[in-house]
């Protein structure tokens, strides 16, 4: 059997540990129904110098008595500060590096890639994470080849997948690399997972970091963000700023991690996007509303930065038209009076 080890870490999604539990539990119980041994033997691994329960269903190991491991799974971490998360779970890295330094491969999920950046294992590697936390992890480790559109990543045994429902995914490949391709099927179709998902861009929001402390950055951020959708450039926004262009530019850069042209494009498409979301403007008018006046380049940027055309976006995303196609679909259920 593959020994499969779940790492509890500190200050981890419930969600996470459950959904990668359930998946990995029925993966052994399609093979058991065909009177075959299970594939996986699980088993929870923590920090903690002794032994305790999850959940009443499983033990949790310390990893100070862990047997060498094939695959190690590490969980996302629930809301709050990454950088408090990772230090709580500082004590993990030694082991994970031995592991993986042994044989074991090692998979995270959403946010769990942060640990695995601390421990140095992702330099030089492919990774993603959940899409709005993908650009405080890039600049926090630089060494680390960013794929923040990427809902999974394989490179060199270590497996990294986007957020939330990305998840599914990675634990479908890694059920076909050591299941097949049955009982992956069989998986997907019981937990109703999509398997065509390609890219996971269209789920982020853009939520810049403000907190940064510098507060000339904060007063462009601030013309930026209240004159966006006047159609002007860059130089024109910022040009009230007491420093030189250069010196904006190299400031916003170490504060933010974008260039300022790079915060105007996505304070615009995000604009964009709730607008696709919330209202039945046309496209055109959304590119207007949003600090545009070329509807080719619009459309270029917008499928640049989102994936998919503001059309298709509008028909994934617009609250009003997903809840009457929801209600249309009802009342065609719904018996007819005679």
């Amino acid at each position: 059997m593959i020994r499969l080890g779940l790492l509890i870490t500190k200050r981890y999604r419930l969600l996470s540990v459950a959904a990668i539990l359930d998946v990995f539990e029925s993966a052994n119980i399609f093979h058991e129904q065909q009177n075959k041994s299970p594939f996986f033997e699980i088993t929870l691994f923590s920090s903690d110098d002794q032994p305790g329960e999850f959940n009443d269903l499983y033990t949790i190991q310390p990893i100070r008595n862990a047997v060498q491991q094939n695959l190690i799974l590490i969980p996302a971490f629930g809301p709050g500060d990454l950088q408090v998360s990772i230090a709580k779970n500082q004590v993990c890295i030694p082991w994970l590096k031995e592991q993986y330094a042994n044989g074991a491969e090692i998979a995270s999920f959403c946010t769990g890639a942060f640990l695995l950046a601390m421990a140095g294992l992702l330099n030089g590697k492919e990774a993603t994470t959940h899409i709005d936390a993908a650009l405080t992890f890039a600049s926090n480790f630089p060494e680390v080849i960013m794929k923040s559109d990427a809902v999974v990543t394989d490179d060199k045994g270590i497996y990294t997948s986007g957020g939330a429902t990305s998840s599914f995914h990675l634990m479908l490949y890694l059920i076909q690399r050591y299941c097949g391709k049955e009982v992956t099927l069989r998986t997907a179709k019981m937990f109703a997972i999509d398997m065509d998902r390609e890219q996971q861009t269209y789920f982020g929001t853009f939520t810049p970091l403000q907190n940064h402390g510098d507060g000339l950055v904060n007063m462009a951020q601030q013309k930026i963000e209240t004159a966006y959708q006047e159609g002007r450039t860059i130089e024109e926004l910022i040009q009230d700023i007491p420093a030189s262009r250069r010196n904006v530019v190299r400031r916003f850069k170490q504060a933010i991690g974008l260039t300022p042209i790079e915060y105007l494009q996505k304070t615009r498409i995000e604009a964009a996007k709730k607008l696709l979301e919330q209202t039945d403007q046309s496209v055109l008018e959304v590119m207007l509303n949003s600090g545009y006046n070329d509807l080719k380049s619009f459309r270029q940027l917008f499928k640049k930065s989102t994936g998919v055309t503001p059309k298709e976006y509008r028909d994934k995303f617009n609250i009003s038209r997903i809840d009457g196609m929801r209600n249309n679909r009802m009342s065609k259920r719904m018996p007819q009076n005679i």
